[in-house]
């Protein structure tokens, strides 16, 4: 059974979901947006890898009415760890974000970890800026949701689509980061799983694994102040104004 905690913040649903082999599946519903709006529950979740869906997650997922997942794994994840189940009338989108290999990544300073990885954030929305617009262009359809995105622990490349459509719905940056940082929560447990699945993680810098809600911040205040706003990036990116007109019409409601 699917265990669910509420958000103490809102509390009108279920924020977290504990599912048996995901370990960051959550619901961005709940978040205050534009004009006193607030983001609908239960039409977009973010997750860690959906490929770890076995029997005994399979009844609780599919009870969410998911009806498209996004994939921002790199194809040789994909290929390693396979994709989720291909349950009935669900639609799979594979959409990977260019980007430089971490260990790759140079600074020309010696940063914060929540700086450097702000800068690892910035990396995915300028190279990889084609796979962000497209995933947010997905999310945009209403006839697309409920819609799941993941990568492989639901914290970087799906914390940077998920904090750009919050982001492009009016939530407030603090929110967007206090969200981004639940991952935390879940991190020893996905920690405990990779490492017995693949030993190479014990040697995986510290820094990899944190989600500070101020690397969050960072990264969203260097868009704010290169393009504006982040509806601004995105537009700049190459999505268009009827897909964020799109967004608000199915993504946001009146309070009740």
């Amino acid at each position: 059974m699917t265990k669910a905690y509420r958000h103490t913040g809102y509390g009108r649903s279920v924020r977290s979901y504990d599912h048996p082999n995901l370990f960051n599946f959550r619901d961005l519903g709940g978040y205050r947006g534009r004009d006193g709006r607030t983001v609908r529950w239960r039409r977009l979740f973010r997750s860690d890898s959906l490929s770890r869906i076995d029997p005994a997650d399979a009844a609780s997922f599919t009870a969410l009415g998911v009806r498209t997942v996004i994939d921002l794994r790199r194809p040789r994840e994909v290929a390693r760890d396979g994709r989720v189940p291909e349950f009935a009338g669900l639609t799979y989108h594979h959409l990977h974000p260019e980007h430089a290999e971490w260990e790759d990544a140079t600074d020309n300073d010696e940063p914060s970890d929540a700086r450097w990885l702000a800068n690892r954030y910035l990396d995915l929305a300028y190279g990889g800026a084609a796979a962000m617009v497209a995933a947010v262009a997905v999310i945009a359809e209403a006839d697309n949701a409920p819609v799941v995105v993941h990568c492989v622990a639901g914290k970087d490349r799906t914390g940077v689509v998920a904090a750009l459509t919050l982001a492009a719905l009016g939530v407030n940056e603090r929110d967007i980061a206090e969200d981004y940082a639940l991952t935390a929560a879940a991190t020893d447990r996905f920690t405990e799983h990779m490492r017995r699945v693949n030993p190479e993680m014990a040697t995986m810098p510290a820094r990899y694994l944190m989600s500070p809600a101020e690397a969050m911040l960072l990264f969203l205040g260097d868009l704010h102040r290169r393009h504006g706003s982040v509806r601004a990036y995105l537009l700049e990116s190459g999505l268009s104004e009827a897909h964020l007109a799109a967004l608000d019409a199915h993504l946001l409601e009146d309070p009740a």
